[in-house]
């Protein structure tokens, strides 16, 4: 059955317009492409919020779903003789709703921090838009093969943006990168294939009924092994120890507005294939390796907080803060309880948020003194008192001060482990403290002591300064009206606990 919507397609695919737009522009007319880059997410932007502001009014996302032939090839051997199926679907629910929402609006803000590429715009905004496109394709995708499409946009773009426009071992970095990422993927292909050929149907909904039932053709082991190779095709993207080095590099050597992307959503494909195929597909399963989620949550947590704690490298601080960070996530999806669930899908979106005005800020002040180094920073607040200031509102929110979205969802996560783990919960307490700790250490050396460049050093312009307020508004939002994010969630997590017996 055939769907008339193409409200999501048009979210998805509007990058594409202008990405072909400009094709045809002179590649030395920087200042029209880097206004064509900014324009080019506005779209997806729009149509997100309107969207989200609509589902919060009451809007049914099923009236938004779209459906149309695409592949059928074969005859899948079942009573019906039915061929197999791949058909162009898209859809939503509450999470990816939100997750396309955040992915839209960090695009938004990364092309206002691209302003400082200097050498082949052109090239840089094509891959720039081919990521956008992979990124938003990935959280409406409505079936698996579609979903592996996406993915795999997302993995080519940012190879390329990061091996031509990263730092001094960019190309390193990039092969990296390509190789860990490549081999999760490659996981996920063999898992997707295996579905496919026993079940006759990739549409995610469809496979989720399916899976839930007795009579399915194959045996719980198999069941097992399937949600271990999600973990480790989802883990590597995370990223879990010890599948975590790809990410150090990439976020030292990527282009700093490309790692606001990386961090703030590409991460973040991790924790939400964990939650909508793997606990959603097989919860028995999840239920089974909860408490390793636990234990590599709290590795995580503690590892990434502590590394953080002795970096000079700013960047190195941010990278390990976000190991630790997801740690959180990891911590709450373990506890397998309303509060950890809530509180993880809550640290996805507000990590997202905080890492991403974090690398933003880094951007300002890599093109400003070209270092971030700690030991070669310092009295930022003396000569550039913007930059200094929302880099202090972007610690404390890191650190999860009251208000602020990292402390509902720290907050909400820790209550989820607490219920059920109690031990845990205390030991993973030392990772927040730590994190107060590296955080306050690095952001104070950047922002106090002696001035150790030019005082003539340009602020933050107002271009530069609006994304980042307004990113500084979404993060206290949520800190204060959390319900932003729980009322989207309220059906996503009924739904989730309804498959584990909750």
């Amino acid at each position: 059955m055939e769907s008339a919507s193409i409200l999501l397609s048009a979210i998805v695919f509007s990058p594409l317009l202008v990405l072909l737009f400009l094709l045809f522009v002179p590649k030395k007319e920087f200042g029209t492409i880097r206004l064509l880059g900014f324009l080019g997410t506005l779209p997806a932007f729009i149509l997100s919020s309107w969207l989200l502001w609509q589902y919060h009014q009451g809007l049914d996302l099923s009236t938004i779903a779209e459906s149309r032939n695409w592949i059928r090839f074969g005859l899948f051997p079942d009573e019906e003789n039915r061929p197999f199926t791949v058909n162009y679907e898209l859809g939503l629910n509450g999470f990816s709703l939100l997750m396309i929402w955040l992915a839209s609006f960090l695009s938004t803000v990364a092309s206002v921090a691209s302003l400082q590429i200097k050498e082949r715009v052109k090239g840089y905004f094509i891959w720039f838009f081919l990521l956008e496109i992979g990124m938003l394709g990935v959280f409406a995708a409505e079936n698996l093969i579609l979903f592996f499409l996406f993915f795999e946009v997302t993995l080519v773009s940012l190879f390329f943006l990061i091996g031509k426009w990263g730092g001094f071992e960019k190309e390193k970095a990039a092969y990296q990168y390509l190789l860990y990422n490549g081999f999760g993927s490659g996981v996920l292909l063999l898992v997707i294939a295996f579905l496919f050929a026993k079940t006759g149907t990739v549409q995610i909904s469809e496979l989720t009924t399916f899976l839930q039932r007795d009579d399915i053709p194959f045996t719980n082991n198999d069941k097992l092994w399937l949600m271990i190779a999600l973990l480790i095709s989802f883990g590597i993207k995370i990223p879990i120890f010890p599948f975590h080095t790809w990410m150090l590099k990439v976020h030292v050597q990527a282009p700093p507005a490309i790692v606001i992307l990386h961090s703030g959503i590409l991460l973040k494909i991790g924790a939400y294939g964990l939650l909508q195929f793997g606990l959603g597909f097989f919860p028995n399963e999840f239920e089974r390796i909860s408490f390793l989620l636990l234990i590599l949550g709290l590795v995580n947590l503690l590892y990434g907080a502590f590394l953080a704690f002795i970096q000079d490298e700013f960047k190195l601080v941010l990278a390990y803060s976000s190991v630790s960070h997801m740690g959180i996530v990891l911590l709450g999806l373990g506890a397998l309880n309303e509060a950890g669930l809530q509180g993880a899908i809550f640290q996805v979106i507000s990590h997202g948020l905080i890492s991403a005005l974090l690398f933003y800020i880094v951007n300002i002040i890599q093109s400003r003194h070209e270092t971030t180094k700690l030991q070669k920073l310092g009295g930022l607040a003396s000569y550039m008192p913007k930059t200094a200031g929302l880099l202090l509102v972007a610690g404390l929110a890191s650190l999860g001060l009251p208000s602020m979205s990292g402390f509902i969802s720290e907050l909400t996560a820790f209550i989820g482990v607490f219920k059920e783990y109690l031990i845990i919960g205390l030991i993973g307490t030392i990772g927040l403290i730590l994190t107060a700790a590296y955080i306050l250490r690095a952001v104070l050396s950047i922002n106090f002591g002696s001035p150790k460049f030019d005082k003539n050093e340009e602020d933050m312009k107002w271009v530069e300064f609006t994304p980042a307020l307004v990113i500084v508004f979404f993060i206290l939002l949520i800190g204060v009206y959390p319900n932003f994010l729980s009322n989207p969630l309220k059906i996503v997590l009924l739904t989730l606990l309804k498959g584990i017996g909750g």
